[in-house]
């Protein structure tokens, strides 16, 4: 035979062992019922196996107990909750019977996210329980409320920073000293699937500026709008002093500003320009001006203040722009946050609105900066989730309120600090119990099963064969072996035979 004949052969034959591998191989991935069938079509004169239990393929689409993207949770017992024991409850049990009022007037479908309404049933207890005390208000969470841990996929802590609502000085007019702008909402300012006089319009996604009745383009950045794009349009609510004092009141989201004949107006967030907030301090720490250690918002106003010309160039680094309303609130009231309640000091959250629900109690725990810069003061405190931030993104991640003025300022302007973090799930969502309730896998094939279609490799960190029991032993095979070529034949050159010489017909 020729040589590439024998290429030829030697392929086909390669080829057809792999094959015959490969559909052992896929028929023990099959199941148990395929692999039934495969016997038998090859052992007629076996008996006949029992047939598998019957049972809906695929599994029941049974929903989870509970989702959270990018998250991991662990069940808990109370007594595993470091510091729930030290808290006010009662305090906590206020605050959160405040978020209750807008989850009982809610109707219509749930918002799509892991508690969606389950928030409901622990509010129309807490609607009828005034309490007083902080043993029932313990009581209360404990009874309607099981503890998880949770974290970012990866991670062990959350991360918390803080926020509270700047008390600025400021002017009804322009004048040579009040001269920043304090903008409200433009009329041009469009956000697809929303009212342009909607209020309070979302913090994340694209905005436009309205051209005509169809044109739309991206909306003017913070350069274009401090070098007055849309100065002249009546659109100012006061004017304050600093471009800095307006810059930490577009990031806490709220002010007070406070007039020369002692009246006031109340800000809240209206509507921002569509550019992502950048965060001026990383930009600081990236430029090696203030190390990550000292890193404070008090540390950057002084920079910004000792040096005008690069603080006007940092601000514009953060190209997200936010327009203010004004709202009707006593100053002795707090601020309102996204769930549309007064926030409570030491007890309300912002957190990610993509994940979670407004309501939603967390207990954190961990050591906190609270008295000065370098302390660790012990926090373990029940929150609620009433607020959202642009730059709160994650499933264990809050800014804490701290309330108003220079203090509150002080305080939250150093958080940036890892704490654990324990979301308070509803009962009706108790992930141990709905999790008892979802479909086990198949049991294991039978040993003639598994000794017909063996693995192809051996199970990793597995005792000796003399240390495991009967049941646990299964026939292991090695791969599929090749078939051996043939050996290389040098062909034996035959003589040559004479060829005789044949006389020609003549024509």
């Amino acid at each position: 035979m020729a040589p590439e004949a024998r290429i030829k052969v030697f392929l086909k034959t390669s080829a057809t062992a792999l094959c015959a591998g490969a559909v052992a191989l896929s028929s023990f991935s099959l199941g148990a019922e395929a692999a039934r069938r495969h016997y038998r079509s090859h052992h007629h004169h076996l008996p006949e196996l029992p047939a598998a239990p019957p049972r809906a393929l695929p599994y029941p689409q049974l929903p989870l107990p509970l989702e959270i993207p990018g998250a991991q949770y662990l069940p808990l017992a109370w007594a595993d909750v470091k510091g729930w024991g030290d808290d006010n409850h009662l305090a906590a049990y206020k605050t959160f019977r405040a978020s209750c009022r807008p989850i009982n007037a809610q109707t219509g479908a749930p918002e799509p996210k892991a508690l969606g309404a389950s928030l409901g049933e622990p509010c129309r207890v807490a609607k009828s329980l005034e309490l007083t005390d902080d043993a029932r208000a313990k009581t209360f969470f404990e009874e309607n409320f099981a503890p998880l841990r949770i974290s970012r996929l990866g991670e062990p802590d959350g991360f918390v920073t803080g926020y509270y609502e700047p008390v600025l000085e400021g002017s009804r007019t322009q004048t040579d000293v009040y001269n920043v702008p304090v903008y409200r909402r433009p009329s041009n300012l469009f956000v697809r699937g929303y009212k342009q006089d909607s209020v309070s319009l979302p913090n994340k996604g694209p905005v436009y500026r309205k051209i005509g009745r169809r044109k739309l383009v991206p909306y003017y950045d913070r350069a274009e709008i401090e070098d007055g794009k849309i100065a002249g349009r009546g659109l100012e609510i006061a004017w304050l002093k600093d471009p800095t004092d307006l810059l930490f009141a577009q990031i806490q989201g709220s002010a007070r500003i406070k007039f020369d004949d002692g009246g006031t107006v109340r800000l809240n967030y209206d509507a921002y320009n569509g550019y992502p907030y950048t965060a001026v301090g990383r930009i600081l720490i990236e430029r090696g001006i203030i190390p990550k250690e000292e890193m404070s918002m008090q540390k950057i106003r002084e920079w910004m203040a000792q040096t005008p010309d690069g603080a006007k160039e940092l601000r514009r680094q953060n190209r997200s722009y936010i327009f203010f309303r004004e709202v009707n609130l006593s100053d002795k009231e707090e601020a309102v946050g996204a769930q549309g309640i007064p926030l409570t000091a030491g007890r309300s959250i912002a957190v990610d609105k993509s994940l979670h629900v407004y309501g939603t109690p967390f207990f954190i725990e961990g050591e906190l900066p609270i008295d000065s810069e370098r302390a660790k003061t012990p926090f373990h405190r029940l929150m609620i989730a009433q607020d959202t931030g642009s730059a709160i993104i994650g499933p264990a991640r809050a800014d804490l309120y701290f309330g108003a003025g220079q203090d509150a300022g002080r305080v939250s302007g150093r958080l940036r600090h890892a704490m654990h973090f324990v979301m308070l799930v509803p009962k009706s969502l108790d992930p141990t119990t709905r999790g008892a309730r979802l479909p086990v896998p198949d049991p294991r094939p039978s040993e003639k099963i598994a000794k017909l279609f063996p693995q192809t490799e051996p199970a990793k960190d597995k005792p000796p064969a003399e240390l495991q029991s009967k049941s646990e032993r299964v026939a292991v095979a090695g791969p599929v072996p090749l078939p051996v070529p043939r050996p290389v034949i040098e062909p034996v050159q035959e003589p040559r035979r004479p060829v005789k010489n044949r006389s020609h017909r003549q024509q």
